[in-house]
């Protein structure tokens, strides 16, 4: 195995370490969000910063699955 294989293989793991953190943040703010809207007095504003937090991370989500699926035309 070479230095660039390792390298690769490094920059593999690392991309979807993050991708299974950002699912994790992910999900737990969904149940934060539905939580909070369930409740009479919540915070509009925060939970539209909760809200928009979470398509940020759906995103990025997205963005680093198409980045780990390898190009089928290649």
């Amino acid at each position: 195995m070479t230095d660039d294989d390792d390298n690769i293989n490094t920059e593999l793991f690392e991309r979807m370490h993050r991708l299974r953190e950002l699912r994790i943040e992910h999900r737990d703010l969904d149940d934060v969000i539905y939580r909070l809207s369930m409740d009479l007095y919540v915070d509009e504003l925060q939970l539209r910063r909760l809200k928009k937090r979470k398509l940020m991370l759906k995103d990025q989500i997205l963005r680093l699955e198409s980045e780990l699926i390898p190009d089928l035309n290649a």
